[in-house]
């Protein structure tokens, strides 16, 4: 597959691929005769990868120590599992505090006429009156 096919198919731009081969996150693409990358199938699982593990939220500095330590073969098992572990509880933790987000919205959008409707008001009249003074001070 050329970037251009890679690129439409993952979403991401031929750039971004780029800046992934060059960090060494993928590794180095073979080229034909003219130059052109020619993406694998062993190519697009890294891509895949790398895909899933950034919208999780994984910084590419953490996915380049993994890679590393990926590179360095069995010995460093523990650590690249020490760094999934890692992940999955921040990862955790953004979701538990999006969820509390989403409640609170939900509960706001759902009491929204009878109870805030009225406070908002509140809010707004000394900023109203405040404005409605200026106003008149102008008109005098």
């Amino acid at each position: 597959m050329t970037i251009a096919e890679v690129s439409k198919k993952y979403g991401l731009t031929p750039d971004t691929l780029r800046y992934y081969e060059r960090i060494g996150l993928i590794p180095r693409v073979n080229r034909n005769k003219s130059g052109i990358r020619e993406y694998t199938e062993e190519d697009c699982r890294w891509i895949e990868f790398i895909k899933c593990m950034r919208s999780a939220g994984v910084q590419v500095e953490t996915l380049i120590e993994y890679v590393t330590l990926l590179q360095q073969g069995d010995k460093t098992i523990e650590a690249r599992k020490q760094i999934l572990i890692e992940q999955r509880d921040k990862l955790i933790s953004r979701i538990e505090e999006m969820n509390r987000a989403l409640e609170r919205l939900n509960f706001k959008i759902e009491q929204y006429e009878t109870r805030l409707i009225p406070v908002e008001n509140e809010l707004k009249s000394p900023a109203q009156d405040m404005l409605t003074a200026k106003i008149q001070t102008v008109e005098r």
